[in-house]
């Protein structure tokens, strides 16, 4: 399942409904991405996050059927907030259920690393000096790329 929305998630809630998923769950890997003080600036005050309306939660559900082809997934959320943002504020929520842990961390992190070079969301970091768009990091497309030369 995937979500894009401006309010905010409940962990608890979240990891209820992947722990819901059924029996044959053995292991559940969530990453939550949270606000921070500093990115390409360093006195970031908050996040500005667009997408591309259905064509974000296309992309996701992607990733999450190609997990699911390199690994036992039994289930998996992607939560992806947008809008304005503050500090400390939840950004994104991926949690896979499998029966196996290897699988479950191994398929959690394919998700986020490739969500974070693949799906169209746009981020504007927000601080004192000014508004500041966000490219994509080297090391995000490098480690995408790592998970491409992996499934070879």
């Amino acid at each position: 399942m995937v979500i894009i929305q401006q309010q905010d998630f409940d962990l608890a809630e979240e990891y209820r409904k992947l722990r819901d998923s059924g029996d044959s769950t053995g292991a559940i890997a969530t990453f939550t991405g949270l606000v921070r003080d500093y990115g390409d600036l360093n006195d970031v005050t908050g996040l500005f996050l667009e997408h591309y309306p259905g064509m974000t939660e296309h992309v996701i559900e992607g990733l999450i059927a190609e997990a699911g082809k390199r690994w036992d997934v039994r289930a998996a959320r992607v939560i992806h907030r947008v809008g304005t943002l503050a500090l400390g504020d939840q950004i994104v929520f991926v949690g896979v259920c499998s029966a196996h842990r290897g699988d479950a961390f191994a398929a959690c992190q394919f998700i986020m690393d490739a969500l974070k070079t693949s799906a169209p969301f746009w981020k504007k970091e927000l601080s004192r000096q000014g508004d500041h768009w966000v490219e994509q990091k080297d090391s995000d497309r490098e480690q995408a790329e790592q998970w491409r030369e992996s499934s070879d």
